[in-house]
């Protein structure tokens, strides 16, 4: 389930296995790799629901075009996670709409 070329990143380098956090609890993935990829590689698919429909979205361009993928990374709404590298500790949320998780 991991993605191991990516159309704009390029090659993933895998980097140290690290600990991240989920909707609080604690998943894991490999640093510098995009955060949408660590959460399908631990098989997580749904990344945000749409404001007036409530609609789960997940991955759909994976080159930060959409935002589909948009999530509240270490308390900022919006992040792109198809093309933000992961960081060890950090804490990603589903996003709801346009703003923080409710």
């Amino acid at each position: 389930m991991r993605i191991t070329e990516h159309p704009i990143l390029g090659e993933s380098n895998k980097g140290r296995l690290v600990t991240f956090y989920f909707d609080g609890k604690p998943l894991e993935g490999y640093e510098t790799e995009p955060i949408a990829m660590a959460l399908r590689a631990a098989g997580v698919m749904v990344l945000r629901h749409t404001h007036k429909e409530k609609a789960p979205r997940g991955i759909f361009c994976a080159i930060g075009r959409c935002t589909d993928c948009v999530m509240v990374v270490d308390g900022k709404a919006n992040v792109r996670t198809c093309v933000t590298p992961l960081v060890a500790g950090m804490t990603v949320q589903t996003q709801y709409g346009v703003g923080a998780k409710k």
